[in-house]
């Protein structure tokens, strides 16, 4: 069944001129011919106004942006679209972070940018969302169209009459790149860019020529029909073959078990997982980048399978087990603890978006991972056997030693509180750092959102896409953890929060600078300058917008801001810095640092 986007409405033309590029690339306004009703070009049928509805048709209604010389008259064409509301970021980095938020809630985000000094800006956020198969459209002012194919240097490049350097760094990181500099073929492109972001579950680069967004033009003279995308589907014959192995494995195994992976996400099948799940009774994990993809509160999950710092007994369960089923997974130095995981490939179905291979072999293409879970369940054979092992050896978590009166707050008492704000109205936002393995072992309740950035693993990402994301679900409060050194890469765009009115809780955990690069390999370049964080909110609220900051240094002021937060100021932006010890670390950081270090300082092979 075609998937589709959107409403078909149609706008009836109001008149009769039609602007189309003469041959030189200069402008010019023809007097049509065309008999009454024929489709023409009213005013708004411009290239600006396509782009924006079609943004509109997709599902984004908030495009985050910082203005430039060659992007302002695409901005004033995007400010016009009902149902499309502009955000003014501070920077495009954050720009690009707050579209990646946006995806991970919305399905698809969008930035606009000025050409090159900003196209280059926003590539590092362009380039997490492509590791994290995010459709983030961006979109890039790009030089008046007269300029292509001439000898001019323009402002705002290298000083080389060549245009293509921002293009050529665009395509190693986007699925598809349009660059727009005739009338005539634009449609085409812009429509084939967004539809192929929603197809590829990509980012994709549009760069628009600056004199183009306001001309209309015969192709742009109705409501763009919205996208029918053909869905992907699976090759019959190979999916039944892919389900009689797997099932064939798995039926004979004593105690199997299943991992969700971060790829359950662009695969769409997480409801098939817990399907499968349900059907098998197979004790139920998720990797640590796929926490939030699987229900938690399932009867049958034990936890994040993280290796050696996975959450308590989850790792002795998937590595003792004789057959495990890996669900989209992405195994990299950070997921496997350095390359430490128990685990064996002959004992292994790795399910793909669209591949299966079972043990060392044999393998399926051109078989969806939904489709596969889905059949599998009809033919797999119930056994609990792992899940009731895993029921025999565990224990409930211990709690912290209470803090004594105004003892300096520990990071494990800090979350303790943390796990009892978690509802279905709530998400969290965990920062590259120790925030990873604290955040963790959070209990999410069902309908509770969860992101982070693990496989590119930028520092700062989580400001922007905090931004994005609490844009994208107003209705949900977002708790975002982030380390003092990371929130010093990006802090600016706190001011569009305010600017937005949202109601975000950011904890600033200060410990006096990058505490994840310390448990990998020390040295004093990880020691950072201390701001007066709560200060600088302040200065950047200047009295405009509902804010409320609070500096805690012991539990009873954790659970004073706390109970503020979520009372009086429950309608505020707030922002709580926790002071903490700089060597205050999670026993997961200490393990997993230890052991990625090792991994790095590998000797080299002899030669």
């Amino acid at each position: 069944m075609d998937t589709k986007i959107g409403s078909i409405d149609t706008c009836k033309p109001s008149n009769s001129d039609i602007c189309c590029p003469a041959k030189n690339g200069d402008v010019t306004t023809l007097q049509s011919s065309a008999p009454h009703g024929s489709p023409i070009a009213p005013p708004e049928s411009t290239l600006g106004r396509h782009l924006a509805r079609r943004l509109v048709q997709i599902g984004v209604n908030d495009v985050f942006s910082v203005p430039g010389d060659f992007n302002l008259t695409l901005l004033d064409h995007l400010l016009a679209e009902p149902g499309l509301n502009l955000v003014g970021c501070c920077n495009e980095l954050n720009a690009g972070y707050a579209a990646d938020g946006y995806a991970r809630s919305r399905g698809v985000g969008a930035c606009v940018v000025t050409f090159t000094v900003g196209g280059l800006s926003v590539l590092n956020a362009i380039a997490g969302a492509y590791s994290e198969n995010l459709p983030v459209i961006c979109i890039v002012g790009g030089p008046n169209s007269n300029d292509y194919g001439t000898n001019r240097v323009l402002h705002h490049t290298i000083g080389l009459p060549d245009f293509s350097q921002e293009l050529r760094c665009f395509q190693a990181l986007t699925c598809y790149q349009a660059v727009v500099n005739n009338l005539d073929d634009a449609h085409e492109l812009i429509d084939t860019a967004i539809s192929t972001a929603l197809k590829e579950s990509k980012p994709v680069y549009i760069s628009v020529g600056c004199n183009l967004p306001a001309i209309p033009h015969p192709t742009f003279s109705r409501e763009p029909v919205p996208f029918s995308l053909s869905p992907k589907l699976s090759n019959q014959m190979g999916l039944h073959a892919a389900v009689e192995a797997a099932a064939e494995f798995l039926n004979k195994a004593v105690k199997p078990v299943m991992v969700g992976g971060p790829k359950l996400r662009v695969a769409k099948a997480a409801s098939a997982f817990v399907e499968l799940a349900d059907a098998s009774g197979y004790a139920l994990a998720v990797m640590p980048s796929a926490k939030g993809q699987v229900p938690e509160h399932h009867s049958h999950f034990i936890g994040t399978y993280w290796g050696a710092v996975s959450t308590a007994f989850c790792a002795e369960i998937v590595e003792s087990a004789d057959a495990y089923i890996f669900a989209g997974p992405i195994f990299n130095d950070y997921s496997s603890v350095g390359y430490s995981l128990l685990l064996k490939k002959e004992k292994a179905i790795v399910v793909q978006p669209d591949r299966v291979v079972i043990g060392n072999g044999p393998a399926f293409g051109c078989v969806l991972m939904k489709d596969f879970f889905r059949e599998l369940a009809k033919k797999i054979k119930k056994n609990t056997t792992a899940f009731e092992n895993y029921s025999r050896i565990f224990v409930p978590d211990g709690k912290p030693l209470k803090c004594e009166p105004n003892e300096p707050l520990r990071v494990n008492v800090l979350f303790q509180h943390i796990q009892k704000m978690l509802t279905s109205d709530t998400a969290v936002i965990a920062e590259t750092g120790d925030s990873w393995f604290n955040c963790q072992k959070l209990k999410l309740p069902e309908g509770c959102g969860y992101e982070f950035q693990m496989q590119y693993g930028s520092i700062g990402w989580s400001v922007g896409a905090t931004l994005g994301y609490a844009q994208a679900v107003p209705e949900k409060r977002v708790l975002a953890f982030i380390g003092d050194g990371s929130f010093q890469v990006t802090a600016q765009d706190v001011s569009t929060m305010l600017r937005c009115e949202q109601k975000t809780i950011i904890f600033l955990i200060n410990n006096g600078g990058y505490t994840i690069e310390v448990e990998i390999h020390d040295g004093p370049y990880n020691v950072i300058k201390n701001w007066n964080y709560t200060a600088l909110v302040e200065a950047i609220h200047n009295g405009d917008g509902k804010c409320w900051t609070a500096k805690v240094f012991d539990e009873e002021q954790l659970v004073e801001a706390i109970e503020t937060a979520t009372g009086p100021k429950k309608d505020c932006f707030c922002f709580i810095e926790v002071i903490v010890h700089k060597d205050d670390t999670s026993k997961e950081l200490l393990e997993w640092g230890s052991r990625v270090s090792a991994a790095n300082s590998r000797p080299p092979n002899p030669q």
